[in-house]
């Protein structure tokens, strides 16, 4: 290629400091381009936010596919509009062994790039530039996470600077890994170099024209009318027409038959490792055309740019459909954490209201307190003596009061305890019944198909509280009553225990433990015991009080164990809103480009 520069305009970059000659103005961003760079940036903050954090069916592929956008954007689309004057990049890739680098070698006229004798080659890519269009290509602009090096090296994060005087100003070649390299990272590399490509020169060879990966490339450059030049190297004379021909009917079925096609006959290489200028020569002027054409450098970096948004724009919809299946996919995994929990919840209440607890310990100890037989009857017979006989029972009496109020303590413990690893194991077997709740139990750092380690002794405190606030309601209710100091002392700890069992069988109101036998009765004890000191009305407002102090405890004992499991549902995000924000930024897209086509 020749040194010859084209004639400057009011958009030709300036020095190789990157700032415009003096008295040049830089271009202006038309209105049209900056409402679409800033439609493209929120597509790419859409993007980001939509992570696919749970394994749904094929979330792998998208995942996959949500990163190449990202890329593409960051490394390609947003760069090349905002410097849509910088030179046109022409990425050079292909098969291995199919001669890229002595292509590009022979293009520039002396070496730039070392060619891989052995395989897989794992030098940096290479960038050759005239000297005057340096500034184009720092870290702001194109392929940002590389780093710029002006030496050969094997660092695939690196990529390698060449300012030649034998390249038209206006024109790069970029020589990038192979393809179909064994090493990855060398795949994941050429692939990301051809994204960010304005053309593609993709060398194949008669020995490997046919291979499925480039093909799989090229599909990908036509789905998005990216500009692409097909180079047949290395071979053979005797086959050079057959397979340039079978080559060409391949492109045109796949969409790519306005794509140039050149053909290298293989040659024996000089000691200068280039091809004979010959043999390069239409690859060459074709280039140099380009590079001295700017409408038609425009034309082919327009094509290309178009071509990448329109896809990134449509992609967009795939990986919003993939956002509505996380949000389905959460709502399953919430609703069955819920269903878990809300069981459980449902069945503790129940069970502290229908009279369960007032068996075994619990009724051991409060008919030691009250003495359920001639107390009982005399409940039956004359109510109107009740308050001797209650004094009499409860007086001299404060340690079976006390035992009583253990027995309540163990056992609702022990119910609270029960059904909170009742609940975590059903919502665990919820969540596994799911490959992406799996996922989330295998990575929640604890084992969740138990109730939490500290939550025996939070439902103690719980209890404990509770109680101390029932004997606090019985103290307040009974402070202006007249009433002897001998029996406030012995009686309000009676007093709690009759209130505490009274709650076990009493819901709406309504005391519901006298048809449950002899828990039942000792129940009716206890509310009779309460009315025949405080009046009817005030036992139903303390027991209704007590009744919510525990059902609002146990809730919030029960709310904090379904939290281990719906805060990592939350720490997941809004999918539903991530699908909604990337399919208005994609709209957003399209409108801008039907607007700007109908101009």
């Amino acid at each position: 290629m020749t040194d010859e520069k084209p004639v400057e305009d009011a958009t030709t970059p300036g020095p190789t400091d990157g700032t415009p000659d003096e008295g040049t103005p830089a271009p202006v961003p038309s209105v049209e381009s900056t409402q679409m760079l800033t439609a493209l940036v929120q597509l790419r903050g859409a993007l980001l936010a939509a992570d696919l954090q749970l394994e749904t069916p094929g979330v792998t592929d998208h995942r996959k596919a949500r990163s190449e956008m990202v890329s593409q954007l960051e490394d390609y689309v947003i760069p090349r509009l905002m410097t849509i004057e910088a030179p046109m990049l022409a990425v050079v890739g292909g098969s291995t062994g199919a001669g890229k680098s002595t292509l590009v070698n022979s293009l520039v006229g002396h070496a730039v790039t070392t060619p891989g004798v052995l395989r897989p080659t794992t030098r940096s890519p290479v960038l050759v530039h005239h000297p005057d269009d340096g500034h184009w290509f720092g870290q702001d602009r194109l392929l940002p996470d590389l780093e710029r090096v002006s030496v050969s090296t094997n660092d695939p994060a690196a990529l390698q600077l060449v300012a030649s005087e034998s390249m038209p100003q206006g024109l790069a070649i970029l020589d990038a890994p192979d393809i179909d390299s064994v090493e990855e990272r060398n795949r994941t590399l050429a692939a990301q170099l051809l994204a960010a490509a304005d053309l593609w020169l993709f060398v194949t060879s008669a020995a490997r024209y046919a291979d499925q990966v480039p093909w799989d490339f090229l599909r990908e450059a036509a789905e998005r009318s990216a500009a692409v030049a097909i180079v047949l190297d290395r071979t053979p004379d005797d086959a050079l027409e057959t397979v340039a021909t079978h080559l060409a009917r391949m492109l045109a079925a796949r969409g790519l038959k306005d794509s140039p096609l050149f053909t290298v006959p293989e040659r024996p290489l000089p000691p200068s490792g280039l091809l004979p200028a010959d043999a390069v020569s239409d690859i060459r002027e074709w280039l140099e055309s380009l590079a001295a054409d700017a409408e038609a450098r425009a034309g082919v970096v327009r094509q290309t740019l178009d071509g990448a948004i329109r896809t990134v724009a449509r992609r967009t919809h795939q990986i919003a459909d993939a956002e509505s299946e996380q949000a389905d996919a959460l709502e399953r995994l919430r609703t069955g954490a819920d269903r878990a929990y809300d069981a459980s919840l449902a069945q503790v209440l129940e069970a502290t209201a229908d009279g369960t607890l007032l068996r075994g310990e619990v009724l051991v100890r409060w008919q030691e307190f009250v003495g359920t037989g001639e107390l009982l009857k005399s409940l039956e017979n004359r109510v109107g003596w009740l308050r001797d006989r209650v004094v009499n029972a409860v007086k001299g009496k404060p340690q079976q009061a006390e035992r009583v109020t253990v027995a309540v303590e163990s056992g609702l413990e022990t119910l609270l305890l029960e059904h909170a690893e009742a609940a975590a194991e059903a919502a665990q077997a919820s969540w596994n019944s799911l490959a992406s709740g799996q996922g989330l139990l295998a990575d929640a750092g604890e084992d969740l198909s138990r109730a939490s380690r500290d939550f025996r002794r939070k439902a103690e405190r719980a209890v404990r509280d509770w109680q101390s606030g029932v004997l606090e309601m019985v103290r307040t209710e009974g402070a202006d009553k007249r009433t002897t100091a001998r029996f406030l002392a012995y009686g309000v700890n009676g007093l709690s225990v009759a209130l505490m069992v009274v709650v076990f069988a009493h819901t709406g109101g309504m005391l519901v433990g006298a048809e449950v036998g002899v828990a039942g009765g000792g129940a009716l004890l206890g509310q009779k015991l309460l009315e025949a000191v405080f009046g009817d009305q005030a036992v139903r407002t303390l027991a209704a009080r007590a009744r919510r102090d525990l059902e609002r405890r146990v809730n919030e004992l029960f709310e904090a164990e379904r939290r281990r499991y719906t805060d990592l549902l939350d720490s997941l995000g809004d999918a539903k809103g991530a699908s909604e924000s990337l399919r208005q930024a994609a709209r957003r897209i399209d409108d801008l480009r039907f607007s700007q086509s109908s101009k």
